[in-house]
């Protein structure tokens, strides 16, 4: 309404009008003229009038907006132009750039009450910790919980994780410690005569200094300084020093404090500060400590229920002995490792921690190494818990709730993310750990184990594997923490193994024991199969044995074989069975195969049929009319089924439901039916033992066939469980047998290996590095940095004690002739290794080759071989050598041996006396030297004869002639050639023309020349002083090994390391200095394929791409097996996939540049697009029963492919974010939302 500006007439020609509003008596002033003076006409009735109506707000909006819109303010160019003025007239204050945020307060005020009334007394100012800090830039537990909800859960790469577990920070004490090292240095009086942290000094000036003889050992006096301040430690705790005393140092640097004050000796720490802090001479070195503690569960627990009267968790029935100290170590907040067979009872110890974190109100992570897996725990422990969550790639559910079911890959991304479900934890349990033997995943599990924060407690859950303590003590080492470790061998179910060859109604009970329950090997059972074979067989085959097991067999006699068996297994009511079947195609062979077999009643074809069609309701009408859905719903009414990956989900799931409750008789599965929950069958048969293993043929392991046999017998029904292996074609060879059933099972070892993401999420924390990962990881275990450290003391003080050396006048090149004789040494062996590697040296190195011998007991020795060992590795050589008489046991050093080793003097040993002999197994590094003599020998009576003299009564016999004969000759030899006998030249004589060894020989006569050249060898002290030279070095070697050792540069994947630090500096993911750039940061995002998918993102390669035509290209990220259909793709798709493997090359070929193995070609292959048309034409909406029609693949790997797809599309629509491409970043969620539909998207019938 605008503002009325009053004419100068007089009221009554004001542009005044009244309009009644309805009927209520309200009016409403008109303050606009009416054209032509005409009265208002009312308008309506309504209290408040008529609304204006859409025609009238579309003319208004025509004539204020298009019609005349010069009212805008766009237009107002005057009042634009003031603003501009006024801007540019204002007046400048330099002083508002200097404003800054305040930082936090670091102190704060704490109050001093009486502790008996509360009466408040004063107010103190105390020290604020951990201020300033967050996600951002600290990775303290203390840091404020991040006000983002969206990111609590998942966390983000940007947050710090929390600091691992083992990885502490420095206390309170180093922190004081530190202060004082840093305390003010007065740089303008006495820092020439006064030590900072000194309160008097040394004055060197020289008008009272005295002119004293002979040199002054520095050393000596350190050391002995450093027996002053030791001798005294009480006094100097107590203070009792002298106010004018100088203080003693602490430390150099933080390293040296991080040495002497480890914090995973708090034992010998205590030990210290009873003694006085001073270690006696010859009490020994500290004993090591040990994280993993074996228990023993043979001991009884009867007072189980009074250590824990309420217990979190109640069982109906009794614990077994090992279930009873696991709940005891879990009360006492403990980690354990459990390993026991299958079906033992390993869940009830999961249990428990999932009961005591909700009595605690904290949470639980339990994680599965398979999706499958994962989902079946969540119904399993749902309903026991109720308050139970889960989180996979695609599914959601709960995630408040104080458990969480997870994989292993999503724990370790909301660990390096910083989540804040981690402050809450208590428990982290892994499940079938043994799977850390996997080399694709297997690297993930030790990430996990190394970023867990300190608080929380780990259970690990195993099948029976060997190195369970040698595992435990890395995990306990690396965390700073006991972890006990629980193993029982006990099965609640003993097994019964058989072979068996039948093959038709006639031969059906033709089944032997091979292995009873107790684990006894009965070859009475094994050579009846053989006998019951061979009276089938022909005499031809007869004559091949037991060979027969490798040949094939035909589709109609493997039927024949599984019709006996069943109908026999049948019989005997020991059904179910599981016939593990390593291939998927003979699973699906082997289950048609058995039309004409019918093993259910009618109740449980009726039972089967109305589970099968309400748990497939939730599909659509032509979904359910899938193939593989009509063939298996018809093998699941006459109670057989198959299980593998190319399997529906949602089939597999019915399949396990009903298998569980008893409904699936037989079930051909692969093997990874061994790795899901409890569903145990009463006979578990093996097709075969033998399995292909991605590159090649072999037989199952004894770890993998422990596993899978676990699965016969049921616990509380049967009194035994069968395990069968079929003979088809032949009985398997018994060495193999032996081997499968009772050897030991796999050690679990360590797939530890570096990816781009693991180093790009190093890299942005700083107080994280990579080294620290690779050294905590398994793989470094054998390293024992806290013993190397403290044996670095001990020798740092040996090398301090120990005489100076004298390198004046002749000696002053007394190094350089050690390192000289050392280099001379180093050669010859590398030579004599060459030698030994080669035929002609084996040849030459023969029985009756006389040798020169040079060890501790001979110098120079001519000895003449007896033996040569058949061990490639650690070759031993039998010899018969010649020494003085009465000296044959080599009681001690020869003198000349030990004191002149570096001479290598050619001069052959001669007896002053009488010539004895000796006996001796010589290593490699025994022989100096390889004669061009040969002696006629016969070893074995020279052996017996001198072992026969060993004995007591015979030991002062007479030699035999053999012996005499031998040794006369290596005399008379070692007199007629005092200056040393002819050797054999390695290159002349043996052939060797390699080039190490051309160089090698020259090299060592260069190295023999040169020592003549040398004047420390004239000096009248040169014997001692070599010694002292030895002595030193050889403490000094071992110093620099141990050094070594304990640095960053022993690492074995250091190079790797550095070579990947080198194709991401060329990619630009990190700078010269390491700090993440923007490609990086996104890379950070994607957990695999990264540098792909990063680069394909920077270039722009995915934008000009429809939605499903990218959800089609990315296929070739997730699929991974071979397809022999050729895909019909668009133009736009062929293109794309020319770039996608361009890319790859680039980085291939850039990864082969900076020294990395894999090759560009294999690299690139890794990427297949044999779904690339079944994606796409998914993505636009084709039914699946159409796109299954379009390729060989399996319906059920097709599944897993787009449901692995959909997290990567999630994967590149955070990093388009980050980027700031937010049309990629929706075309991506559109690509998302066209493959999340129908049969492949079915919520799991375990979540619902």
């Amino acid at each position: 309404m605008e503002r009325i500006d009053l004419p100068p007439v007089g009221p009554t020609d004001l542009p005044l009008s009244l309009l009644e509003m309805g009927c209520s008596g309200r009016f409403e002033l008109i303050t606009h003229p009416q054209p032509n003076d005409q009265p208002l006409y009312p308008q309506s009735t309504l209290p408040h009038g008529l609304p204006p109506t859409s025609v009238d707000l579309e003319t208004e909006v025509e004539k204020r907006f298009l019609r005349d819109p010069a009212w805008l303010p766009i237009h107002d160019t005057d009042a634009a132009f003031h603003r501009f003025l006024k801007l540019a007239e204002r007046d400048v204050h330099v002083d508002s750039l200097l404003h800054c945020s305040s930082s936090p307060l670091h102190s704060g005020i704490s109050v001093v009450r009486d502790p008996t009334t509360g009466m408040l007394l004063d107010f103190t100012e105390v020290l604020l910790g951990d201020t300033g800090i967050s996600a951002k830039n600290s990775m303290s537990l203390q840091r404020p919980p991040n006000p983002n909800p969206s990111e609590s859960l998942r966390g983000s790469n940007t947050n710090y994780p929390f600091l691992p577990g083992g990885m502490e920070e420095l206390t309170l004490e180093q922190i004081k410690t530190k202060s004082e090292l840093e305390e003010d240095i007065d740089f303008e009086n006495g820092l020439l005569t006064v030590p900072p942290g000194l309160k008097v000094g040394m004055d060197f000036s020289d008008k009272d200094a005295k002119t004293t003889k002979g040199e002054i050992n520095l050393l000596s006096l350190l050391s002995t300084f450093d027996d002053i301040i030791d001798s005294q430690p009480e006094e100097e705790e107590k203070g009792l020093g002298s106010g004018d005393a100088p203080k003693l140092p602490r430390t150099n640097s933080l390293e040296d404090l991080g040495i002497k004050d480890s914090p995973s000796t708090p034992e010998t720490t205590s030990t210290e500060k009873k003694n006085g802090g001073t270690t006696k001479p010859g009490e020994g070195h500290e004993v090591k400590k040990r994280w993993a503690i074996p228990v023993d569960i043979t001991s009884p627990c009867d007072d189980f229920y009074k250590r824990i009267p309420n217990p979190a968790f109640k069982y109906p029935f009794e614990l077994d002995m090992f279930q009873k100290q696991a709940v005891l170590r879990l009360e006492a907040h403990e980690s354990v490792f459990v390993a026991a067979h299958t079906s033992a009872g390993k869940t009830v110890v999961a249990e428990y921690a999932i009961a005591l974190s909700q009595k605690h109100m904290t949470r639980t992570i339990y994680t599965s190494p398979i999706k499958a897996l994962s989902n079946q725990k969540f119904r399993d422990f749902k309903t026991t818990f109720g308050d139970v969550g889960l989180l996979t790639g695609d599914v959601q559910l709960s995630p408040e709730a104080s458990c969480l079911i997870m994989t292993t890959e999503i724990l370790r991304s909301m660990l390096y993310n910083g989540s804040e479900v981690i402050r809450d934890l208590e428990w982290v349990i892994f499940d079938e750990v043994h799977y850390i033997n996997d080399a694709e995943r297997g690297v993930v599990w030790e990430e996990v184990l190394i970023m867990l924060p300190d608080h929380v407690s780990i259970i690990l859950l195993s099948a029976t594997v060997p190195n369970a303590v040698e595992f435990s003590e890395w995990i306990g080492r690396i965390k700073k923490k006991h972890i006990y470790v629980i193993s029982t061998a006990k099965r609640p179910v003993p097994l019964e193994h058989y072979l068996y060859t039948g093959n038709s109604t006639k031969t059906q009970k033709e089944m032997f024991l091979l292995l009873d329950p107790t684990g006894n090997f009965q070859t009475k059972g094994y050579y009846s199969a053989i006998d019951a074979k061979k009276e089938r067989t022909s005499k031809h085959a007869q004559s091949f044995g037991t060979k027969n097991a490798s040949q094939k067999t035909t589709p109609n006699q493997d039927r024949a074989v599984w019709l006996s068996l069943l109908h026999f297994l049948s019989q005997r009511q020991q059904t179910p069975v599981v016939a593990f079947t390593f291939s998927r195609t003979r699973c699906d062979d082997n289950a048609r195969s058995l039309a004409s077999m019918d093993l259910t009643s009618s109740v449980e074809k009726s039972e089967i049929h109305s589970f099968f069609q309400k748990s497939l309701s939730r599909l659509r009408g032509g979904d359910r009319q899938l193939p593989q859905i009509l063939l298996m719903r018809d093998l699941l009414k006459r109670g057989i089924a198959v299980h593998h990956s190319g399997i529906l989900p949602i089939l597999k799931e019915v399949i396990e439901m009903l298998f569980s409750r008893g409904l699936v008789k037989v079930l051909f599965a692969t093997e990874t039916f061994a790795m899901g929950v409890n569903m145990p069958a009463r006979t578990v048969v093996f097709d075969s033992i033998r399995k292909h293993d991605g590159t090649g043929f072999r037989n199952l392991l004894p770890g993998e066939y422990i596993q899978m046999a676990g699965r016969a017998g049921r616990r509380g029904l049967d009194a035994t469980g069968t395990v069968i292996i079929l003979c088809k074609s032949g009985v398997h060879d018994m060495g193999d047998l032996h081997v499968m059933m009772l050897g030991k099972p796999t050690v679990l070892q360590s797939q530890f290996r570096l990816t781009y993401t693991m180093i790009l999420n190093l890299l942005r924390v700083e107080a994280l590095r990579v080294t620290d990962m690779m050294r905590r990881s398994f793989s470094e275990s054998h390293r024992d940095t806290q013993a190397h450290e403290q044996q670095i003391g001990q020798l740092k003080q040996t090398l301090s004690s120990l005489p100076p050396l004298d390198t004046e006048g002749q000696l002053s090149d007394l190094l350089p002739y050690y390192y000289t004789v050392t280099e001379l040494r180093i050669t010859a062996e590398a030579l004599q290794c060459a030698v030994l590697g080669s035929v002609n040296g084996l040849k030459a190195l023969s029985v009756g080759r006389v040798v020169v011998v040079n060890n501790k007991q001979h110098f120079n020795a001519l000895g003449v071989l007896l033996q040569v060992s058949s061990d490639s590795v650690n070759r031993t050589f039998t010899a018969l050598v010649i020494c003085e008489k009465g000296n044959e046991e080599g009681g001690g050093d020869s003198p000349n041996a030990s004191a002149f080793p570096h001479l290598y003097n050619t001069a052959l040993f001669i007896p002053e006396g009488p010539c004895s002999h000796t006996v001796q197994k010589l290593k490699l590094q025994d022989v100096s030297a390889i004669t061009v003599k040969t002696l006629k020998v016969i070893p074995d009576r020279i052996i017996d004869n001198y072992n026969k003299r060993q004995q007591p009564r015979f030991r002062l016999d007479p030699p035999g002639q053999a012996i005499s004969t031998a040794t006369q000759e290596l005399l008379r030899l070692a007199e007629a050639n005092p200056g040393g006998v002819v050797t054999l030249d390695a290159v002349n004589d043996l052939q060797l023309k390699s080039v190490d060894v051309v160089e090698g020989t020259m090299r060592l006569r260069l190295l023999q020349d040169s020592l003549k050249d040398f004047n420390c060898i004239h000096s009248p002290t040169f014997s001692e002083q070599f010694l002292r030279v030895q002595e030193r070095m050889s403490v000094q070697e071992e110093l620099d090994k141990l050094l070594f050792l304990i640095s960053d540069q022993s690492l074995s994947l250091l190079p790797e390391y550095h070579q990947r630090i080198k194709v991401l500096q060329s990619l630009q993911y990190v700078d010269s200095s390491g700090a993440v750039q923007l490609k990086g940061r996104v890379a950070c995002q994607i957990s695999s394929h990264e540098l792909l998918l990063t680069e394909l993102l920077f270039e722009n390669a995915l934008s000009p791409l429809a939605p499903e035509e990218s959800a089609a290209l990315l296929s070739c990220l997730v699929f991974q097996q071979k397809t022999q259909v050729e895909p019909h793709i668009t133009n736009t798709l062929q293109e794309g996939i020319e770039r996608v493997l361009a890319v790859a090359q680039r980085i291939g070929e850039l990864q082969s540049d900076c020294g990395i193995t894999q090759t560009a070609e294999e690299f690139v292959g890794q990427f297949k697009f044999g779904l690339t048309e079944v994606v796409y034409c998914w993505a636009r909406g084709m039914p699946f029963a159409e796109i299954a029609q379009l390729t060989d693949v399996q319906e059920g790997t097709v599944v897993r492919c787009i449901q692995r797809l959909d997290e990567v599309l999630k994967e590149v629509r955070q990093a388009a974010r980050i980027v700031g491409d937010s049309v990629l970043g929706s075309k991506m969620e559109k690509a998302s939302l066209a493959i999340r539909r129908d049969i492949v998207f079915t919520a799991s019938l375990y979540t619902h």
